[in-house]
């Protein structure tokens, strides 16, 4: 019996500093059996990664999941292959309106195994532009800037 719970193996921290997430949601993938093994053993780069919706079906592009070393001939994967997304009708539906009628981009934040079965956070956003990125590094600084000086005065109290 598979552990309960949820278990992370791959996040893209970059994706949260390129892009404002506006919302996320949760998906299943197919994967191949050695696909699978390299996943538990957290074989996977999200980096450039994306997702798109093509013929009433997810698809996402991009995420690179090592080979499995025991895994050769028929039971060995393509790295780089496409994979589908599971996700309902009516979600796919809401993705393909918003991002056709909107500059928007499908992007994966996580990949994790929740009671057993791999699952993927995938984010709905807009990227940011430079400027947007340094203003945003700008206002975190500011926010701990002032948490600190909250700390330090509580603390001479």
């Amino acid at each position: 019996m598979p552990p309960k719970g949820i278990k992370p193996v791959a996040q893209n921290r970059k994706a949260r500093h390129d892009y404002d997430v506006l919302d996320t949601y949760e998906c299943g993938i197919v994967l191949q059996g050695s696909e699978v093994k390299s996943l538990r053993g957290s074989q996977v780069q999200l980096r450039d990664a994306y997702a798109r919706v093509d013929d009433g079906e997810i698809w996402l592009f991009g995420m690179h999941i090592a080979p499995y070393p025991f895994a050769t001939g028929v039971g060995a994967h393509d790295p780089d292959r496409r994979r589908k997304l599971l996700m309902h009708r009516r979600e796919i539906a809401e993705l393909h309106e918003r991002t056709q009628q909107e500059p928007l981009t499908l992007i994966p934040l996580a990949v994790y195994f929740k009671d057993g079965r791999a699952k993927i956070e995938l984010a709905l956003a807009r990227g940011r532009r430079r400027y947007d990125k340094r203003h945003a590094i700008a206002t975190r600084d500011a926010e701990r800037e002032t948490a600190r000086a909250i700390r330090s005065a509580e603390r001479e109290r």
